[in-house]
């Protein structure tokens, strides 16, 4: 069994760590530096900082922040939000990133997850898939991109597949049905990924209780759990997860 990680993430806006339910709704939820700094010293194997509104906009990632949030820690950082091109990719691993997350670039552009894993290598290059239940898709899931504000028509399972072929790394599912909600995370969407790439999938969206990461493993066949809420408002340590984790027979760093 391999080791599970855990992996605060930092959805950023205007400078600031922000968090929504089903992405919107957006409260402040402090600095960005800080929130690293401090995650890191609780114990997070790897971070997530995600510039959620750098596609809707229409700009890149802001690089300052990459820097910023990267000088303070040395864990693994993966950004995502407005990467578009191999130039992006390579300017955000340059920034301090070790990895990067596309989402609706890579739906515009398959060859460009291909591209970028060739040059940089699988496993700096995650993709990100957001989905809605619909049960005209033959997995029941619906891709959506833009910040979880435009369905494609496409089915989410079979893009991950695809991801995989492509030569992405890491696949980093999110339920927009249970983002924020502290419901716990989507495990039959979650289930219908691990269930059909041999990739490290991160399980997102809507952990709110011990148990719901401790179910992200063993229902939903994660390797990486990523929550916000949770820990941008204290209501678990991470330490406290791994120990949940590892008292119900699971590997982790402690």
């Amino acid at each position: 069994m391999s080791v599970i990680k855990i992996m605060p993430c930092l959805d950023m806006k205007e400078g600031r760590v922000v968090k929504g339910i089903n992405f919107v709704d957006l409260k402040d939820a402090g600095d960005p530096v800080e929130n690293a700094a401090f995650y890191e010293k609780e114990g997070a194997d790897e971070l997530a900082m995600l510039d959620i509104a750098a596609t809707l906009e229409n700009r890149k990632t802001r690089l300052e922040w990459v820097k910023k949030v990267s000088s303070v820690i040395s864990i693994p950082l993966t950004v995502g939000g407005g990467i578009s091109s191999l130039e992006d990719i390579e300017m955000v691993i340059e920034a301090g990133a070790d990895k990067i997350s596309m989402n609706s670039a890579a739906l515009k552009t398959p060859e460009l997850v291909r591209e970028a894993a060739n040059k940089l290598g699988s496993e700096k290059i995650a993709v990100a898939i957001d989905a809605k239940r619909n049960k005209d898709m033959p997995s029941g899931f619906e891709l959506v991109v833009s910040g979880g504000t435009k369905p494609v028509g496409k089915d989410a399972v079979e893009w991950a597949k695809q991801c995989q072929e492509l030569g992405a790394g890491v696949v980093l599912p999110t339920s927009m049905d249970g983002d924020g909600t502290k419901a716990g995370y989507d495990l039959e969407f979650t289930k219908a990924i691990s269930d059909v790439v041999d990739l490290p999938v991160i399980a997102s969206g809507g952990a709110g209780t011990l148990e719901h990461f401790y179910e992200g493993v063993v229902k939903g066949g994660a390797d990486i759990l990523l929550a916000a809420s949770v820990f941008h408002y204290r209501t678990f340590s991470i330490r406290e997860v791994k120990e949940y984790l590892q008292k119900k027979g699971l590997k982790v760093n402690l």
